[in-house]
């Protein structure tokens, strides 16, 4: 791991507040498949993210080009994955969604400045925790999958970034109480009993 992913890695180790459970990894392990069929459809609700809001805030420049340049990265991960998933014989099909993003969404304001806010904040949430989990994976994986999720590092952490970075542009105030309000309910969802295992959910009961 190069000293720049270390170094993405320590600052969203900061910024997110808590790491992933021992207890997740071994779910992990133990429904790989589930694993991998989950993360897919993260990647393509991650472009259709992006996606929806170059829709919505047509007048936003720079939301354009990030959202723009990550929803296309997404898709190419979609593909990678299926790839994988093709090679082990693992049929991609549909997966009730987990607990987690609904979980942060349902938190939103209802009206804009402070719902475009909201929604970058979740995003900068979404990919630390995909880009934590990714690196919490590495050593315990076979290599194969060792070394594609490390290749994720890099964009996820980016991906992190750029969204701060938006709610950091298209706010007058300052993101620590929104962001500290957002931490506390994400360390809950990942940190809390769930009932079924998914890229992003909490401990299994």
């Amino acid at each position: 791991m190069t000293e720049a992913v270390q170094a993405d890695l320590e600052a969203i180790y900061q910024f997110l507040g808590c790491r992933t459970p021992e207890a997740w990894i071994k779910s992990a392990m133990e429904n790989l498949p589930i694993l991998l069929i989950d993360h897919a459809q993260c990647e393509k609700k991650a472009a259709s993210t992006a996606m929806s809001m170059m829709y919505r805030y047509v007048d936003k420049p720079e939301l354009l080009t990030k959202m723009s340049k990550l929803a296309r990265e997404e898709l190419v991960h979609f593909d990678q994955v299926l790839k994988i998933m093709k090679q082990r014989n693992i049929e991609y099909g549909h997966l009730s969604a987990a607990r987690y993003a609904g979980g942060l969404h349902q938190h939103i304001r209802k009206q804009d400045p402070g719902m475009l806010i909201d929604k970058l904040i979740i995003g900068a949430f979404v990919e630390a925790r995909s880009c934590e989990r990714f690196a919490a994976l590495l050593p315990v994986l076979d290599d194969e999958l060792a070394a594609f999720y490390r290749s994720l590092l890099k964009s996820e952490a980016r991906h992190f970034r750029d969204y701060l970075k938006l709610a950091d542009l298209y706010t007058d105030e300052s993101l620590v109480d929104r962001v500290q309000y957002f931490r506390e309910i994400e360390n809950l969802l990942i940190e809390s009993d769930d009932t079924e295992f998914r890229f992003h959910s909490g401990v299994l009961q």
